[in-house]
């Protein structure tokens, strides 16, 4: 794992590399959960370097000094959270497929994942034409937009790159019923969008940092998913 910084207009951004050995298969963005760039973001950086892709993580909380939060104590990462926008958040997201660019992964040998609030974010950019697939771990803001970003909801017909999003059933953030309707919404996008749902699971399930969030079985079983769905849609011929 290395820890870069890349410039962006509003000045330099951390990031976490994860370098695979041999050729890459690709380049993955990965976004971060409400708490910043943590060890799970890193380990999540180091498994799919592990798995052949060169993985990014960007700090979007740089202009606030890049704070990672303790899992125990979110108020203060939810008021930092607030201040994210989808301008700054462009600016940081460009920054990133630049610098992807120059070690020659063009938009097609691309995907992106987010983790809570990552996941809107990386769904949001599978409406923009940067990257060739996107995937959403219970992503946040499916009915009620966040960000200055619409709801999932309404984003979700105007996909036009193939979407996987993994939700659970136990998640008291996020209603089942509002899940449901995401999924039915994704059916009205051109591209192929999927929607997996786990009746064991809740909020955080991919956290094993987090014993009271992690789901091992449903966790396996979407980080599979998830792979298979970047081979599947992820070029492996430079734009």
């Amino acid at each position: 794992m290395t820890a870069p910084v890349i410039e962006t207009k509003d000045g330099p951004m951390p990031v976490l590399i994860g370098r695979p050995q041999g050729t890459p298969r690709g380049a993955v963005v990965v976004i971060q959960e409400a708490f910043g760039l943590t060890g799970h973001i890193e380990s999540v950086c180091d498994r799919l370097a592990e798995a052949g892709w060169l993985a990014l993580a960007p700090g979007i909380y740089h202009r606030t000094g890049n704070a990672t939060f303790d899992y125990a104590d979110l108020a203060p990462a939810l008021e930092v959270m607030k201040l994210l926008n989808p301008g700054d958040l462009r600016t940081d997201l460009d920054a990133s497929y630049a610098y992807l660019k120059g070690e020659g992964f063009g938009a097609d040998r691309t995907g992106i994942v987010g983790f809570c609030m990552g996941g809107a974010i990386s769904m949001w950019e599978g409406t923009r034409e940067r990257v060739a697939a996107s995937v959403t771990w219970y992503g946040g803001g499916v009915a009620k937009g966040r960000f200055g970003l619409p709801p999932l909801i309404e984003l979700a017909p105007a996909l036009d790159r193939p979407w996987l999003g993994l939700y659970g059933d136990l998640d008291h953030s996020i209603e089942t019923a509002d899940v449901v309707r995401l999924g039915e919404a994704a059916t009205a996008a051109s591209v192929p969008a999927e929607l997996v749902r786990y009746a064991d699971a809740g909020h955080g399930f991919n956290c094993d940092d987090r014993a009271d969030h992690y789901q091992p079985r449903a966790a396996a079983d979407a980080w599979a998913r998830m792979l298979a769905w970047f081979e599947r849609h992820v070029g492996r011929e430079s734009s």
